[in-house]
Formats: structure tokens, sequence, C-alpha cells
């Protein structure tokens, strides 16, 4: 779930949602930097959680016990043209992907895409296309 600075992901979770898509939101797990995955029905099942971010509440939605295809729309403060990103620090996504064989879809503005690339390490994780307003592209 988008945060105030991202692309907003909240249309998509809605259409996602309207047309019978299971819609499953990482929730941190506390005390470690591992999410887990629980599946909403609607954007009200949502409250704010570890960093501000919008999170399922455990006691109410159901955990995704299998989150190993699909689609991962993955937040960042930016992409380069190699599908890498400039995250939080935190490593909560690069942990995910690590385990991730679905398909990867990184969103953000044009302003927020380096055509340079960004640091990254050897445990980052790239995503397999990124989204702008201005572009689409495929980066594997």
């Amino acid at each position: 779930v988008s945060t105030a600075i991202e692309v907003d992901t909240h249309a998509i979770i809605r259409e996602a949602l309207e047309r019978g898509k299971t819609v499953a939101v990482p929730r941190c797990v506390d005390g470690t930097r591992d999410m887990d995955f629980f599946v909403i029905r609607s954007l009200h099942e949502l409250e704010k959680g570890s960093f501000g971010v919008m999170e399922p509440n455990p006691e109410t939605c159901e955990k995704l016990p299998d989150y190993q295809r699909g689609l991962c729309i993955v937040p960042a403060l930016a992409f380069d043209k190699e599908g890498f990103r400039l995250g939080y620090g935190k490593g909560y996504y690069d942990r995910f992907l690590s385990l991730f064989k679905g398909e990867t879809l990184g969103l953000c503005y044009a302003d927020c895409f380096s055509e340079k690339p960004l640091p990254h390490g050897k445990y980052d994780k790239r995503v397999s296309l990124v989204i702008t307003e201005n572009t689409i592209l495929t980066t594997e």
C-alpha cells in the first residue's frame, strides 16, 4: 500500500478487488526484518502499522500461506534502468524478493527514475518491470 510520497496504489488495489483477484498486503513482523502477507477484501481492513505504512490487521485478515507466484508491486524511492531500487534501508523487500518466484513490478514517478545505475549490493534484488507515467521498461 503506497505512502504519500509514492505512486498511489489504492486504485490498483480497488480494481483488483473488483475483478475478484486475491490481494495480499504485507505486514512487518515485529522484531525482525521479515514481512507476512495477509489477504484483504477492502482497503478498510488496513490500519497504520510499522513506519506509518498502512498494513492489514492480522486479527481480521487471513494470512496468505503461499505467495510464491503472482505479482508483487515493489515500493521504492527510485528505480534505475536495470530494475534496481533505492529503498528505505531496512531490507524487508530484498529479503522477501530473494524467495519470491512471481513477477515483480516497480512503480515510480519519472522524476524518480534514474538512467544511471543506483547503488546496490549482492543481496539487492531487481524488479522485472518498471513503470512510470512516461515509460514501461522490461529489465530482464
